[in-house]
């Protein structure tokens, strides 16, 4: 329930957004912020701790988590709280992931004998039974020993079809930055002499088993603003990497570029360069040996894959076709015919697969050897559905028996026929795994997460709230069945609100264990700027109407206390990255409505924060300090510029990782050194390893949680 996407946030964009967080008595309203330049343009005394790993930031960092845990991990729950936690993410029995390749299912396992992890494999028959016969592929502690380096195992980017060469990611730490390394599925061994790229933020495609197309640091020059490469070169087996020879060059004021190639079952194939102008607005261009073509998509559109020679878009914005009387949805998905696109790529004649509804969103798109998986979100219920060819040159589609009142996934689909597996999970329903067959329509279940903790006594509830401007909010409430209304429940309240991430309803051991069984009330809350309602939902709090978003917050808050679910002295709220910025932004606009806030890995020097870590890159999301009405508006939010030493606020634990190298250690340093020097109470907690998340390893992560939970035990419940 608390998540920490691979991006600042979880935008829905395949190849670049990969593997996904988790109140006011009657009369309280909401205070509107204050464009107050002269306060919001103090001078920046801490810029000193942007130098990461300077040993003066290291030896505040060091007496700030010395003093932090001499309260909380001194306190005699804390180990007992670690213990819970570690039991629940060790616990064998938990769902061994799985990842098609060719048949062969693949899984990424961490245990308390493998603390960095294994990949690991078995068939298809042996996982469905209870106890699979699994063969470890690659040891990373055993890796790492031997490369004297703490491996984080980041994934494989295969060869299809055949899987068999495929390029290791690994990443030091956790950092986004990773060291790739060829390997073959087949013999079980990293290839002598194969393909090797160094530490970098990078993108790498393989156009064949001889070549790739690789977007990545080339030196002085070949990086953008944002930290991530704009140049593609195609590099050949045994060449030097330095004799790469360029195809593709963006602009360093671009959030990236990069290649990318689609491949169905049936032989076809497409290489495209994707120019990211921003984080939500992309150019493609055909990829052809006499160079490139432009394509004539609209910017806001995602590339999902290919299947019979069609190629899958998803659409972010309405569109209307050059040369076409008919337009086409914000939301919708449409195929286009691959011959007709490389003949003409500037008059595109899409088909329409799915088109949304006022009530209905489509949330991930997946591709089986010869048919098309789509879940969709329906006021926050999950459903999925099977798209094929109708033989007319248009698609029929067939709902699948997913059950009500669960979020479905899509886990794995496997290419050499159209099997799959959905997740099924619920907040007080264990996980489930279903494997499906897209010919038939078949679903079975083949394996169910055991419970992890009592969910006898709880109960799940959908509630709406009124914001500021009259937009419906929707929210869970998981509670007690026998709790009293009397606003003495200890609540903890949770909501992302960007990028358009989508947070659903989802099974967590660890919140169960920690929080639920002991009594607690956990909301969720499905503010605008995520994508439950589709992108409409998500742009209404983009840039300068970023505060509907903080004022959607603030509402669910308000009417929990209506409802006396709950009071300001017993609700906390928790979030994290971008989930983060909306802690710090609530955490300054209305600290009198929590008594609890957890600030985890965030944004929160919002006039600085495009030339900290990867922060140009958000740019479409945020808005620049470079157009002043953009300006004007962070400076009124930015959490680090709004802090005030005459305001009483509740006293907040903040944490992060010194080796977050996509939001990065900073925001947290100076808002809490800002803290110190007005003299607020606060805890801070910076672990080294983790990256973007809440640790490297399990017992790190386990640490982390017990540490969030006992500090919102100690404020809400004692």
């Amino acid at each position: 329930m608390f998540s920490f996407s691979s991006r600042p946030a979880g935008a829905r964009r395949l190849f670049k957004v990969l593997v996904a967080v988790c109140l006011t008595a009657p009369g309280l309203g909401w205070s509107q912020p204050a464009m107050n330049k002269a306060a919001a343009e103090v001078p920046d005394n801490y810029a000193w701790l942007e130098d990461v790993n300077g040993s003066r930031s290291m030896e505040w960092v060091k007496a700030q988590n010395e003093r932090t845990a001499k309260v909380l991990e001194a306190d005699p729950r804390f180990a007992q709280f670690q213990a819970e936690a570690l039991k629940v993410l060790e616990s064998p029995t938990r769902l061994p992931i799985p990842v098609f390749r060719t048949g062969t299912i693949y899984n990424n396992w961490q245990d308390a004998q493998h603390v960095r992890g294994i990949l690991r494999k078995t068939t298809l028959a042996d996982y469905q039974g209870a106890q699979p016969q699994w063969e470890t592929v690659i040891d990373y502690d055993a890796l790492g020993k031997a490369d004297n380096e703490k491996w984080v195992g980041h994934g494989l980017n295969c060869l299809y079809p055949g899987d068999g060469l495929c390029l290791v990611v690994l990443s030091a730490g956790g950092e986004d930055a990773n060291t790739l390394r060829e390997f073959d599925l087949k013999t079980g061994k990293f290839v002598p002499g194969g393909f090797v790229l160094s530490r970098s933020k990078q993108r790498v495609a393989w156009l064949d088993k001889d070549t790739l197309l690789v977007a990545r640091d080339w030196g002085t020059g070949s990086m953008t603003t944002s930290g991530y490469p704009f140049i593609v070169k195609v590099w050949k087996r045994g060449e030097p990497l330095e004799q790469a020879k360029e195809v593709y060059r963006g602009k360093e004021t671009d959030e990236s570029a990069d290649a990318i190639v689609l491949r169905d079952a049936q032989g076809h194939q497409m290489a495209v360069t994707d120019r990211s102008v921003d984080f939500f607005t992309t150019e493609f261009s055909l990829l052809s040996p006499s160079g490139t073509r432009h394509i004539a998509l609209p910017g806001k559109v995602s590339l999902d894959g290919m299947l019979d020679g069609q190629i899958i878009v998803s659409l972010e914005e309405d569109w209307k076709p050059q040369g076409s009387n008919h337009s086409f949805k914000q939301g919708s998905v449409v195929s286009l015919d691959l011959k007709e696109l490389e003949k003409d790529a500037e008059h595109l004649k899409p088909t329409i697969v799915f088109e949304p509804t006022d009530k209905e969103f489509e949330q991930e798109v997946s591709i089986t050897r010869s048919h098309l998986l789509i879940t969709t979100l329906e006021h926050v219920q999950g459903r999925a559905y099977r798209y094929s060819r109708d033989g007319h040159g248009g698609w029929s589609r067939t709902k699948l028996n997913v059950p009500d009142n669960q979020t479905v996934g899509i886990v794995t689909t496997n290419t050499s026929d159209d099997k799959f597996f959905l997740s099924l999970t619920g907040f007080l329903t264990p996980s489930s795994l279903q494997l499906g067959d897209a010919a038939t329509g078949e679903l079975k279940t083949v394996k169910t997460l055991p419970p992890q903790f009592d969910a006898s006594t709880s109960v799940v509830e959908q509630f709406e709230a009124t914001s500021k401007d009259g937009t419906k909010v929707p929210y869970f409430v998981v509670r007690p069945k026998q709790m009293k209304l009397d606003g003495s429940n200890p609540t903890l309240m949770t909501a992302y609100g960007g990028f358009q991430l989508s947070e659903t309803p989802r099974y967590s051991g660890v919140v169960g264990k920690l929080w639920l069984e002991r009594g607690g009330v956990y909301v969720l809350a499905n503010i605008r700027g995520g994508g439950e309602f589709g992108p409409a939902w998500h742009e209404a709090g983009l840039k300068t109407h970023r505060q509907r978003i903080y004022d959607d917050f603030a509402a669910v808050g308000q009417d929990l206390f209506t409802r006396k679910i709950t009071s300001p002295r017993r609700l906390g709220i928790t979030g994290g990255s971008n989930g983060g910025l909306l802690m710090g932004v609530e955490f300054e606009q209305h600290p009198e409505m929590w008594n609890a806030v957890v600030i985890q890995v965030p944004l929160l020097d919002m006039l600085g924060f495009e030339h900290i870590a990867a922060g140009a890159s958000w740019v479409g999301e945020y808005g620049s300090t470079s157009v002043p009405e953009e300006r004007q508006f962070l400076a009124s939010i930015s959490p680090y510029n709004n802090l005030k030493a005459d305001v009483t606020y509740p006293e907040p634990l903040i944490f992060t990782t010194t080796k977050d190298d996509r939001v990065g250690p900073v925001h947290a340093r100076k808002f809490a050194a800002r803290m110190e020097e007005y003299k607020k109470p606060f805890f801070y907690d910076e672990i080294v390893e983790g990256g973007h998340g809440a640790g490297a390893d399990l017992k790190e992560q386990s640490r982390t949680w017990a540490e969030y939970y006992l500090y919102l035990t100690r404020k809400l419940v004692d």
